[in-house]
């Protein structure tokens, strides 16, 4: 029995009743306080949802904002999180409109496993093949597309094997290689997280049966820490530790990103200095001391030696890497402001903060069909790949290594607000 923690992220085109489904869902594993199922009962009954048999309007789980409920859209990442006996869950669900793909972006870039929407009288739209074009974009491992509103084309086996079929094919396209299509619906129940009854052609698993079964593919790479604080002693003797070990402690905290990282390993130091090398002496997380951490976990490691590290320095295990100051990326503008050629910007990686400068805009990428175009600007919303060259150099990897190495984020340098958030497709190592 697993109880590891999933992140999913849910996406489909407007109307598909992603937002039930999310509700239906959480309804259904019983996720749902009671006084929050009192105010969906009353804000449905207020609505007449159901007509003259009152019913519970489910998509007013996530649609969470006065405003959006008062427009019966969603327009903003909703996350949700819960529990059943089996797993933990985060989920991000995302709106469905063309002008919101930079949420999708968001809601995307963790997640273990995306669920993607289609309505069974609709099949795939532009909207699905966009969809599913960022995610690929951002290697999301697992791909769980739920064919929603069986009930309103009569449980067609038919009609769900043509959806099936162009769905796999499209995935196939896009290198999506795990794709599980699911026959649901979503207002009455179908196959959300009990199996229905009107399928009895479907032999697959439930919607929550298979998200319970997915195995998260994270933590692989090679374990690195970013280093977020420098922890020398203050005020009182540490417990555990005698005045000697007290007076020369310096411990490096952050979350360990990939891997493990264990007491006696060799690791590497990035850092605006000269690279260093040195050894695990010691590791602590939130328990104590401990031999070995592992990803994502947030952890106080200490060094063998006197090396000058940071906040924003990173620490590799393994074979030395070579830090690089120029990156090629797909971007996806998350400002209104615009993005040009030769513009001065920050770039967050990890947690290093660095001057920056976008060389070029090698092509604008349209996810509907993978075609490129050349662009002078970049605005919102736009999926594009650029090049940037940092002042300093940075603890990089290709994102389909590492996606914490492999992502960053793009700043205005004077108003601090965040202008496009990367993956890293390729880097450059020369000066």
């Amino acid at each position: 029995m697993t109880t590891t923690l999933l992140r999913i992220a849910t996406a489909g085109s407007v109307d598909d009743g992603k937002s039930t489904l999310v509700g239906r869902l959480l309804h259904d594993a019983k996720a749902i306080l009671a006084d929050s199922l009192d105010d969906i009962a009353r804000t449905s009954a207020e609505r007449g949802f159901g007509g003259e048999t009152p019913a519970l309007d489910l998509a007013l789980v996530t649609d969470g904002l006065r405003a959006e409920r008062e427009q019966g859209i969603t327009i903003d990442v909703a996350y949700r999180y819960f529990s059943t006996a089996n797993r933990s869950f985060i989920l991000a669900d995302c709106p469905g409109h063309v002008q919101y793909t930079r949420n999708t972006v968001t809601g995307a870039s963790t997640a273990d496993a995306a669920i993607v929407l289609v309505d069974a009288r609709h099949g795939v739209l532009e909207q699905t093949r966009r969809h599913l074009g960022v995610l690929s974009l951002l290697r999301v491992p697992q791909l769980v597309v739920a064919v929603n509103k069986m009930d309103l084309v009569d449980w067609k086996e038919q009609r769900f094997s043509e959806i099936e079929t162009q769905i796999l094919d499209i995935t196939a396209e896009l290198g999506i290689k795990r794709t599980a299509v699911i026959p649901v619906s979503a207002l009455n129940g179908d196959n959300i997280v009990d199996a229905s009854a009107h399928s009895d052609w479907y032999a697959g698993p439930t919607l929550l049966g298979l998200l319970e079964a997915l195995e998260p593919e994270r933590g692989q790479g090679t374990a690195r820490l970013d280093v977020q604080y420098v922890i020398r002693p203050q005020g009182a003797l540490a417990p555990g530790l005698d005045a000697e070990q007290y007076r020369d402690f310096r411990g490096y905290s952050g979350t360990l990103a990939d891997g493990e990282l264990s007491v006696g390993d060799t690791v590497q130091i990035i850092s605006n200095g000269q690279p260093a090398t040195s050894t695990i002496k010691s590791i602590r997380n939130s328990h104590g001391e401990v031999t070995t951490a592992l990803a994502g976990e947030a952890v106080l490691v200490e060094l063998t030696g006197e090396i000058d590290i940071a906040r924003g320095d990173t620490i590799i295990a393994g074979e030395p890497e070579v830090p690089v100051r120029q990156i090629e990326a797909n971007i996806c503008v998350l400002s209104p402001n615009k993005i040009t050629a030769g513009q001065l910007v920050l770039i967050k990686h990890g947690t290093k903060v660095a001057r920056a400068k976008v060389q070029s805009l090698d092509h604008v990428i349209n996810v509907v069909d993978f075609s490129r175009s050349a662009a002078t600007e970049l605005q919102l919303n736009d999926l594009a790949r650029i090049t940037v060259r940092s002042s300093a150099a940075l603890a990089v990897d290709e994102y389909q290594n590492s996606r914490t190495a492999g992502s960053f984020l793009l700043i205005d340098p004077n108003s601090g607000a965040t202008l496009a958030a990367g993956i890293i497709e390729a880097q450059n190592a020369a000066a």
